[in-house]
Parts: structure tokens; sequence; C-alpha cells
């Protein structure tokens, strides 16, 4: 795929960061933007942060980096850190929804009782890398709704009722520096709902699907 100017401008903030740290040299820089800015696709791009850490806090890259450029060269997901959300939602003949932006914690607990709760982290973000979902639905529904460029699992179970993934996505699964969230729990006399859908570019329109 053709990379634009704004692709090529995010890697070499990648660098710059790597010489504030002492990763690489002065010299290494130079050479590696010299590589950048004469870059066309992303496979151009890739050999370029190939020996830089991309799995720890402690080398993320800038802000700016949370795009799709970065999660497709493999660096860390900007999506993870934030001050936690609530860790419940209950709909006890109700409802409740946790949607928007907001940060999932890293255990949070949703709980349907002759009522239904609904949780979209389509544009949320995520405390941790690894976050769990607790869902109980019992003669009630919950929804929760992930953008495809995660990682999910869902391993909880229908008892006389159902606990379902529903793929509404072709994108292939996503990287392993993206978020992992687990849902687990049960569904009794109820059913809880995991819709995968596209992810909403960043900044855009909250419009449900």
């Amino acid at each position: 795929m053709r990379i634009s100017d704004a692709d090529r401008e995010q890697v070499a903030q990648v660098l710059h960061q790597a010489l504030s740290e002492g990763r690489i040299t002065i010299n290494e820089l130079e050479e590696r933007l010299s590589v950048v800015y004469a870059a066309k696709t992303f496979g151009d791009l890739k050999p370029v942060t190939a020996d830089l850490p991309g799995g720890g806090a402690e080398a993320a890259p800038p802000a700016a980096l949370q795009s799709a450029t970065g999660r497709a060269l493999g660096l860390p997901d900007n999506r993870v850190g934030g001050h936690p959300g609530s860790s419940l939602s209950v709909g006890i003949m109700s409802g409740a929804a946790r949607k928007g932006s907001w940060v999932l914690p890293q255990q949070h607990t949703s709980f349907a009782f002759w009522g239904g709760t609904e949780i979209d982290l389509r544009s949320a973000r995520f405390a941790d890398k690894q976050c769990t979902i607790t869902a109980i639905a019992i003669m009630g529904g919950i929804e929760i709704t992930v953008p495809d460029d995660i990682n999910v699992n869902v391993t909880g179970i229908g008892l006389m009722g159902g606990f379902l993934l529903e793929d509404k996505s072709d994108a292939p699964p996503a990287p392993p520096t993206a978020p992992t969230v687990t849902i687990n729990g049960i569904g009794f006399w109820g059913g809880v709902v995991v819709y995968r859908k596209p992810a909403r570019p960043r900044n855009a329109p909250q419009i449900e699907s």
C-alpha cells in the first residue's frame, strides 16, 4: 500500500524518540530518515523501526501514533492508558450504557436482570493492554460492541440462554500490539451478544450502527 507524507512523519517521530532515549546515534538517525522520506510503501518503512522496542511502555511512541499507520507497522497502541472509567454497569428492570469516549478499566462487570446494558468500545481507550468484561445476564440482555482493530476473546456460557459472538467485519485479526479484551460470564434465561464491527476513525462522529 502506498504511503502519505503524514505516514512518513509518524515514523520519523518514532526515530527521533529513539534518538532521545539513546537507542540510535545521530548518524543512524540521519541514515534512517533518508530511507523514511524516500519510502513509497509500508513495506519500505517496516525495516526502519524493526530493531526498536515495540512492546514496552517505556518505548511508547508519541500520541500522534495512535493511527492505523502505527498499528500497521507493529508499533505500540496508544489507546492504552488513561484514568479508568466505571468498573460496573447495572440494568435491573431498567437500562445502562457505557459508550462514546471512555476508558475501559482492567476489570469491568456488567449485570442485567429483567433489563439491559450496552457497552460500546469503538471510541474507547483501555486502562491496560489486557482487559476483562464479566457479563452476567439473568432474564435480561447485554450487548457489547468491539472494534475490529482490537483482539477479543469470548469465553462466556449460555445456560437456557445465549452467549454469542457475531462478527460483522471482514477485517483480519488485529495485531498483537493491539489491546485485548476477554469477555466472560453467563447468559441465564437471557443473552449476551458480542458484536465485532468496523472500527471508527479517530474523532469520527458518534453515529450508531
